[in-house]
């Protein structure tokens, strides 16, 4: 059984180093840009400021999102609050609004806005910290959740520690869903992955010694294991464990999962990942254990998934940045949840959406 060491006073000494060098929720927005230096001339800096959308400073006083996900339809993010337990519309404006309150979810972690088949899907977790917590017992709460994407109205919600029957801790850290409508979890806690059909029936898919958890995040969690999933070309899922590695797992042949062969490891921790129109994968590496800036990395495949090449495209001031997702009109933003603060017992007045660039 995975050693919680909630003593949330202290939750890692990279919370403290995060407040000493002033990297704490980016109240500006600001985000370091790599690449080609910019034009110098006033009229393209002009135009360049005119191009780069602002960051939207959303006014959800201590909510905590830790994932985040775009709606192009209705122009609309979607996140959920690791503190209340609800999920929130955000609009471009910052104005948020609660979409989802449902009683059975402790705390939302990962949101996917799945317009194909009008729902919102949602991971229920339970750091020990929530309005909602068993804060005697964490991390025994481990489902996912299908939403009605207009009205917030629950489909169905499952529990997956019924479906493991292991005893141990869970932790559902992401979902992805195939073209088919199924839906695959990954648990940051245990090396298991779930399948979840379009009527919320859940089973064992994966368990493999591949995705057993190898980061340890002092005075917090040991073991920290899958981070991120989706679901990309040639039915397969790219796992981001946290310790940067990837791993490939064939959907028909979940049993022949390997380690994507990478150009270089992503930082650690992995946080979250969004697949791109071309088929690489934007993801985003949180500086919880560094203090330093969090960094968005791009991740383009070869030879099937077998290989992929990892470049820095951008960081975000904040260190702890948890995801990254599409936006208006081709534009992509990282989230800053608040996730220090929360560990820490901290109240905060509301997150940060920051544009950055994923190529």
């Amino acid at each position: 059984m995975k050693k919680t060491k909630l003593k949330i006073a202290v939750a890692g000494a990279a919370l403290v180093v995060a407040a000493a060098t002033g990297m704490a929720l980016a109240a500006s927005g600001s985000s370091t840009t790599s690449g080609s230096e910019r034009p110098r001339t006033e009229q393209s800096t002009q135009q360049s400021k005119q191009r780069t959308p602002s960051a939207i400073k959303a006014d959800g006083p201590n909510a905590f999102p830790h994932s985040l996900d775009f709606d192009a339809q209705s122009k609309t993010f979607f996140t959920g609050s690791l503190k209340h337990g609800k999920v929130y519309a955000v609009g471009q404006d910052g104005k948020v609004r609660t979409h989802i309150d449902d009683p059975e979810l402790v705390s939302a972690q990962a949101v996917l806005a799945d317009r194909e088949r009008d729902r919102i899907l949602v991971s229920n977790v339970d750091y020990g910290t929530a309005d909602r917590s068993n804060k005697e017992a964490p991390f025994r709460i481990a489902g996912v959740g299908s939403y009605d994407l207009a009205s917030g109205k629950q489909d169905w919600c499952v529990d997956l520690t019924a479906v493991a029957l292991d005893g141990k801790q869970h932790l559902i850290s992401d979902v992805t869903v195939a073209p088919d409508g199924t839906v695959y979890a990954v648990d940051e806690l245990t090396p298991t992955v779930f399948r979840i059909d379009t009527e919320g029936r859940a089973s064992v898919f994966l368990r493999s010694d591949l995705l057993q958890g190898k980061l340890d995040i002092p005075d917090f969690l040991d073991g920290v294991g899958m981070a991120a999933v989706e679901w990309v070309k040639g039915n397969q899922l790219i796992i981001a464990m946290a310790d940067g590695s990837l791993v490939r797992v064939p959907v028909q042949h979940p049993e022949k999962a390997e380690k994507v062969k990478l150009s270089a490891r992503l930082a650690s921790p992995a946080a979250g990942m969004r697949l791109l129109k071309d088929g690489s994968i934007a993801a985003v590496s949180s500086g919880l254990l560094s203090g330093k800036p969090a960094k968005i990395q791009r991740v383009e495949p070869r030879d099937g998934w077998k290989e992929a090449t990892v470049t820095v495209t951008d960081t975000v001031e904040d260190p702890v940045t948890s995801d990254v997702t599409a936006g208006p009109g081709g534009t992509a933003y990282a989230l800053s949840g608040g996730l220090a603060a929360l560990l820490a017992g901290k109240p905060n007045d509301g997150f940060t959406l920051t544009p950055v660039k994923t190529d």
